[in-house]
């Protein structure tokens, strides 16, 4: 009886133990753009299997992350879409150093084949024969820069109006398109190139003096009760690993700003 009492003992000990050491096991957080989730995801996955830690990442707009962020006073990085939220932001003190991830570019997508027989000029977001779809540019990167691109050439009001509806990031963007609903939008490139996509849609790449590529800041939070982790994942994702994870996902890497 005592040996069952003794084994018992020593099961729930082991399990305490073990459950001890697993709360141990440092958590980072990670706000990270829709569009960069692929990526990001895989090379989490490597640095949590080298560090013995764990990657959360919460996925969403790049404003509505930054807010989150803010607001909760927790978190380790943020990996906006484009370099202007840091820029807005970094007055208010959260942000801090940053490295550079890669590039990604506005192109317009339409349904596989182009059977609409679309340009790659944003100017046919104007006609009147297609079904537009564009993104918000109170929530997310994608909205933001399509607006950049579009106020330059002065049909921003005239695409919103004609548009079907507005989408609040990428990923929403990406599942209308993929669904039919419309036949053209202007979205980041890459996201047309990833795997669900490619087969249903096509990519058209607009002139690069018209939709400038857009440096991907992965920014170190302030808040980061692991600085020296939070930076070792930053050298990961901004060397020669985490860029090629980059190249396979469809992003230009910190080298190029053209897209080929």
């Amino acid at each position: 009886m005592f040996g069952n009492y003794l084994l018992k003992w020593l099961t729930v000990m082991t399990l305490v133990t073990a459950s001890a050491q697993a709360q141990k096991v440092p958590e980072l957080l990670l706000y990270c753009g829709i569009t960069m989730v692929k990526p990001m995801t895989e090379i989490a996955q490597l640095f949590e299997k080298r560090e013995g830690v764990k990657i959360l990442i919460s996925q969403g707009g790049s404003e509505d992350l930054y807010q989150s962020a803010k607001k909760s006073g927790l978190g380790d990085w943020y990996l906006p879409g484009e370099p202007s939220y840091r820029d807005k932001h970094l007055s208010e003190g959260l942000l801090g150093d940053f490295v550079n991830v890669g590039y990604n570019q506005m192109a317009l997508v339409v349904q596989k084949g182009n059977p609409k027989k679309v340009k790659a000029n944003p100017q046919e977001l104007l006609r009147k024969d297609l079904t537009i779809i564009l993104g918000n540019a109170e929530s997310g990167s994608v909205g933001q820069e399509s607006k950049n691109v579009l106020d330059k050439l002065g049909i921003y009001p005239k695409v919103v109006k004609a548009s079907a509806f507005l989408s609040p990031d990428s990923r929403s963007l990406m599942n209308a398109m993929r669904k039919g609903e419309a036949d053209l939008t202007m979205t980041w490139r890459a996201t047309g190139l990833f795997a669900d996509n490619v087969s249903k849609l096509d990519v058209l790449d607009i002139d690069p003096k018209i939709a400038k590529p857009q440096a991907l800041l992965l920014n170190i939070l302030k808040s980061s009760k692991n600085p020296e982790l939070a930076r070792s994942f930053m050298k990961l994702s901004a060397g020669d690993e985490g860029q090629a994870i980059f190249r396979k996902n469809g992003f230009l890497d910190n080298k190029t700003a053209v897209a080929p």
